[in-house]
């Protein structure tokens, strides 16, 4: 990457690369950013928060991973979860890889400090904006041209709108696809099925992006977790 991010390397095997011996097709996965001007990320850009999450990030720094989903709460953690338990990337490519405001696609386990932070999450994420979208389309044509045809490409990020789609889609075409059941489900209950899914290792049905439906009716509420079942961790 162009990126100063220290970082192994855009599309390097990392701690999220695939442990092996899965079977099916190979998949990676594009995870949309948290949200860098809520609550959360206030309380981390603060140079007074003593938690140890800011502290850590103000000093010796923090994974993107780690950082996305503290500030982003429920959703990222899910699709962070989520990934890490199904990714199945061909060899030497990392199977996940954050879609940031300004310094395109970042591995999960980048460490970065804190005006490193500030610096990738410096421009609106807007199909229109260059500073976000000439990144992200530099590191995901390198990152197509190290993928074979038949791996999926799985965002796991809005597609009712055109800032994640509209560049993604130009690039990978029909590899390009994502999860059915998130279709008229807010960011909260994606988070939930992302999370149950992994839980209970059962892979969602993914549908491409390309000419399919991205609209749809609000699904019905996902029904309580039993105590057995909510606690097990993915």
């Amino acid at each position: 990457m162009a990126s100063k991010v220290e970082t192994k390397g855009a599309h390097a095997p990392d701690a999220f690369s695939s442990p092996g011996g899965r079977n099916g097709p190979s998949r990676i996965f594009l995870l949309s950013p948290a949200n860098a001007s809520g609550i959360r990320a206030r309380m981390l850009f603060n140079h007074g928060s003593q938690f140890d999450l800011a502290i850590r990030v103000r000093n010796a720094g923090a994974s993107l991973g780690e950082i996305y989903s503290f500030i982003s709460g429920l959703y990222f953690r899910g699709k962070l979860a989520y990934s890490q338990k199904f990714l199945n990337p061909p060899r030497d490519v990392s199977g996940i890889h954050i879609i940031t405001p300004a310094a395109g696609l970042i591995v999960p386990s980048t460490r970065v400090k804190l005006d490193e932070l500030q610096r990738i999450s410096s421009a609106e994420v807007d199909s229109k904006n260059r500073l976000y979208r000439g990144p992200l389309e530099r590191d995901a044509i390198s990152l197509r041209n190290m993928i074979e045809k038949e791996t999926q490409v799985v965002l796991l990020g809005s597609i009712a709108t055109p800032k994640y789609v509209e560049p993604l889609l130009e690039i990978f075409g029909e590899q390009l696809v994502f999860p059915e059941e998130f279709v008229g489900r807010g960011d909260m209950s994606r988070g939930g099925l992302l999370l149950r899914s992994c839980g209970e290792e059962r892979q969602l049905n993914y549908i491409a992006i390309a000419g399919d439906v991205r609209h749809g009716k609000r699904p019905k509420k996902l029904a309580p977790r039993s105590r057995s079942s909510a606690s097990k961790h993915c």
